[in-house]
């Protein structure tokens, strides 16, 4: 199956895309995007991939579904397009850099600057049809980025990967912390990120360590 990824990604992933869970997904979301209003738009499902080719990566993020409003998701975990109110979660991490790193508040909630730099901020779910949250769980998108992490843990060194909340913990529950830096905290949403995301230091922390091994840390 031809799917159109960024090129590093789609050498990674071929394999992927030739199983027959791969081939329903498609399937799903091809008859989902022509009856009914899905987000993100359908040229930036695999945007996450576009803005950090696999060659590039040093963070990983992982998100669990895209936003279900207008305008809002663009392919990229907890992040919306410019000009979008800031989500809840979107803010806390916001106040968690300023704390940790002394960085005020951005005007845009746009993260594509944080992809360019090698951040992949993956969802676990990469489609969602509109104000119903979750809608597209379980149909092989969880299937999918399970292997997209798998790929990064096996094939690279030295990536961090920041697990906020229980659901991004499970999913990165197998990479190797011999190789790779993880770090773990509850979810950034307001239900919990006064229980241990404020004050985390992980922004600082993923700087550190990619500076200790040599690779450029991300300007939050």
């Amino acid at each position: 199956m031809d799917v159109k990824i960024e090129s590093t990604w789609k050498n990674v992933l071929q394999p992927e895309f030739d199983k027959d869970y791969f081939t329903n997904l498609t399937g799903f979301v091809r008859n989902e995007y022509k009856s009914k209003h899905i987000f993100p738009p359908g040229n930036l499902i695999f945007n996450a991939f576009e803005h950090c080719p696999f060659d590039k990566l040093k963070v990983v993020i992982i998100g669990q579904d895209p936003y279900h409003g207008p305008g809002q998701a663009h392919g990229l975990c907890f992040s919306v397009n410019d000009g979008v109110e800031f989500p809840p979660s979107l803010v806390n991490i916001f106040k968690e850099i300023e704390r940790d790193l002394n960085i005020p508040l951005p005007q845009s909630g746009n993260l594509t600057r944080w992809a360019e730099q090698g951040v992949l901020l993956l969802n676990a779910t990469l489609t969602v049809e509109a104000h119903k949250a979750g809608s597209h769980q379980g149909r092989g998108w969880e299937n999918f980025t399970d292997a997209v992490i798998r790929a990064v843990a096996e094939q690279k060194e030295h990536v961090v990967f920041l697990l906020w909340g229980n659901y991004a913990q499970q999913k990165g529950a197998f990479v190797n912390t011999a190789k790779h830096l993880v770090l773990k905290t509850v979810h950034p949403s307001p239900l919990s990120a006064y229980r241990g995301f404020i004050g985390c230091g992980h922004f600082s922390e993923t700087n550190k360590y990619l500076v200790a091994n040599g690779i450029e840390p991300i300007q939050w």
